[in-house]
């Protein structure tokens, strides 16, 4: 019934009628219903409404807050969810108007206010937006990271929604047998990649995972018609496989707790997951500065019309409360965020010299929740001296060993992506890996890319040690939302929370090129605060980078360049099994006096045979990571020759090489007795044709002349 005709009530009235239809059968008895702690409920809604109230009339206007959304009319129905998340492995992960579930989750008033107006403590140190939350909870439901953009919350729950089926199917951990995760969501969100993503993997591996979508009408100012066909996604998804869909009015007491305990219920005695619609009145507008120009009159007037707050207060006035215990609540409640946001106003900035700690872990400093070092895991005994054990293999072999050997020795381990399993990834390196050690531990996604690493976000934060791969460069670009959310995530958080994983990702020219899989562009993700990256050109360092990657505590981009996966110059002995690298020690491949040349992936072999042909003392630095860089080895290097080469197979333009240039530039500039030097590829895609693509990519020719050239200089 719902179009861009239809009044706001009519909406709502068929949303009403939608609900009924679909609970009639089943609903019980006000008898037979568990019990809903009412008073509860009108004191957290009351708190959530006084903080609305002071924040507006108060902090706004006095520019101790800068970003600002009224949870005006989510707040009953948000509470009564809230209420329902007893299970110390519950999580929930929310959007910007989902304060008033913290409060039910127990979140300090004080430090919800504090977070809202950037002080120190809080959700993040004075780092990221008060709305933007997270609460690592030993008492109850953690609320995990939610991010800014829209639609983000629910890849990473759904990949929490999976770790919880993964610790009691593989671990045997009874710890989480009744847990559940729980997403939030605007209507206007669910025409975002996000939600299908994780409603596919939701449905298809039967997750525990509730879907709370509470619709206003509204994105912003954008009006529900234009979000989704008929404007219900309830009634769109009434077929949809494997899917309890619950539909009604979450401004509606009675109907809003009945709904909402069905909902979890469902969910929690494992039978899939369930997707909840309650249509809701945004009563103020999206946030302090939205005037709602956009909304005529009369519909401002129906929405206030729905308003809850005073439809709960029918509901237990006087039946479970008095008018005077309704009044003493108001003001009890009314006093408590006043006292709040005293204490709150009182806690200093957080001091300006501290804000570049926790990009990357710390010794000594663990996060409060997230990855395998807070679950008590101990790396086995690790070494940085090879010790080769028989035949030259290539790296395509090294690297799968290396993935069975910490597959064998660590449980919380998971190997994921498209066509990872029979398939055995479509380079093979996964091949076989399944077949040992069972699809619950490696297995193939669905094809989202967003959904692979998003999924792996929710793992990592329950405990595991996810492995995604993506199968060419080019398709991580559907992830880098969740890609730059899981690097920030420890540094947002203030240590609060993190994500380890490790992303494979072959990159790189191959036979031929093309510009859907020949991609390298590496410096996207250095320049993603929180990533390590690591590009080994051998099938030593591959080993042992990789496996300091899988044991370790911080998010890593573990690329493996198509051309020297089989290549027979990077075919060396395995190294063995505790051989590990540190990151960033880069290697000297080759000593010389006349240039130092810096390179990495499938340029280091180039530039060696490039030495060769040109008869030059090169000194050859193999970077091996890009974050961080070896930039002393480069400098000290630069000093003994005093010339510079830079050689990768990225485009020329803002390339990973113009970083080691104004590095070397500015601390070894008296050092130089020629210009610093680049050879990259032009700044275009990779050409399909080899003719085409080796006259673009730098040749073994082009890169021995241009050593001669610095070295005649």
């Amino acid at each position: 019934m719902c179009c861009k005709h239809a009044p706001y009530s009519t909406e709502i009235a068929a949303r009403r009628a939608y609900s009924s239809a679909m609970s009639a059968k089943s609903k019980p008895t006000p008898k037979t219903q568990p019990q809903t702690d009412w008073k509860r409920v009108v004191e957290l809604v009351q708190c959530s409404r006084a903080m609305d109230a002071i924040e507006e009339q108060h902090l706004v206007p006095a520019k101790k807050i800068f970003y600002q959304f009224s949870a005006r009319g989510h707040d009953m129905a948000q509470v009564l969810l809230g209420l329902h998340l007893t299970h110390p492995k519950d999580a929930i992960c929310g959007y910007y108007r989902s304060r008033p579930i913290l409060l039910s989750l127990g979140v300090a008033l004080e430090d919800a206010l504090g977070s809202a107006m950037g002080r120190a403590g809080g959700y993040s140190d004075g780092r990221d937006i008060g709305v933007v939350f997270n609460y690592p909870n030993a008492n109850g439901a953690s609320a995990l990271p939610m991010c800014g953009g829209v639609g983000a919350q629910y890849t990473p729950t759904a990949g929490y929604a999976q770790a919880i089926e993964y610790h009691k199917n593989v671990l045997g951990d009874r710890a989480y047998d009744g847990a559940i995760s729980v997403v939030l969501g605007g209507d206007a969100s669910v025409a975002t990649n996000g939600f299908w993503a994780a409603l596919t993997m939701a449905t298809t591996l039967k997750l525990p995972m509730l879907f709370y979508v509470e619709d206003n009408g509204y994105g912003i100012s954008t009006p529900g018609w234009l979000q989704t066909p008929g404007c219900n996604i309830a009634a769109n998804l009434a077929s949809f496989q494997g899917l309890k869909v619950l539909d009604g009015d979450g401004a509606d007491p009675e109907e809003a707790a009945y709904l909402i305990r069905e909902a979890v219920s469902h969910t929690r005695a494992g039978r899939g997951p369930v997707l909840l619609h309650l249509a809701v009145p945004r009563l103020q507008g999206h946030s302090f500065q939205d005037t709602q120009a956009y909304k005529s009159k009369a519909t401002v007037e129906a929405e206030w019309a729905r308003d809850p707050l005073p439809k709960l207060k029918a509901h237990v006035v006087p039946s479970l409360l008095s008018a005077a215990d309704w009044e003493a609540l108001e003001a009890a409640a009314k006093e408590r965020v006043e006292r709040a946001a005293r204490i709150a106003d009182q806690r200093p900035v957080s001091e300006p010299t501290q804000v570049t700690r926790f990009v990357f872990s710390e010794d000594g400093v663990l996060q409060d929740e997230g990855g395998l070092w807070n679950t008590g895991y101990a790396a086995p005994r690790a070494s940085t001296e090879p010790k080769p054990e028989g035949a030259r293999i290539n790296m395509i072999t090294a690297i799968r060993r290396t993935l069975d050997h910490e597959l064998a020795v660590n449980p919380r381990m998971v190997v994921f992506g498209e066509d990872v399993g029979p398939k055995g990834g479509v380079h093979g390196v996964t091949l076989g890996l399944q077949e040992k050690y069972g699809d619950g531990r490696v297995f193939d996604t669905s094809l989202s890319e967003e959904g692979i690493i998003g999924r792996a976000v929710g793992m990592a934060i329950a405990g595991l040690m996810p492995v995604p791969e993506i199968q060419f460069r080019k398709y991580a670009d559907p992830a880098c939302e969740q890609i730059n959310d899981c690097g920030t995530m420890r540094w947002r958080t203030a240590n609060r929370f993190a994500a380890p994983m490790v992303v494979r990702m072959p990159v790189g020219f191959f036979k031929c090129g093309d510009p859907w899989h020949s991609q390298t562009n590496e410096v996207q993700f250095v320049h993603a605060p929180g990533w390590r990256v690591a590009c080994p050109s051998n099938a030593e360092d591959a080993v042992g980078l990789l496996r300091t990657a899988l044991r370790g505590n911080d998010p890593v981009m573990f690329l493996e360049h198509r051309n020297m996966l089989d290549a027979a110059s990077a075919r060396r002995p395995y190294p063995g099994d505790d051989f590990a690298l540190p990151f960033g020690v880069a290697k000297r491949v080759r000593e010389g006096g006349d240039i130092s040349v810096i390179a990495w992936g499938a340029m280091v072999e180039r530039c060696e045979a490039a030495a060769e042909k040109a008869g030059i003392s090169a000194d050859i630095i193999d970077l091996r990571t890009l974050a961080p860089w070896d930039s002393e080895a480069v400098l000290a290097s630069v000093r003994r020759t005093h010339r510079c080469f830079i050689v990768h197979e990225d485009i020329g333009t803002a390339g990973f090489g113009a970083e080691i240039a104004a590095v070397v530039a500015d601390q070894a500039f008296l050092d130089l007795d020629a210009p610093v030097v680049r050879l990259t590829m032009p700044d275009i895609p990779s050409p399909h044709h080899p003719d085409l693509m080796e006259w673009a990519l730098p040749s073994v020719e082009r890169i021995a002349a241009k050593m001669q050239d610095l070295v005649r200089f």
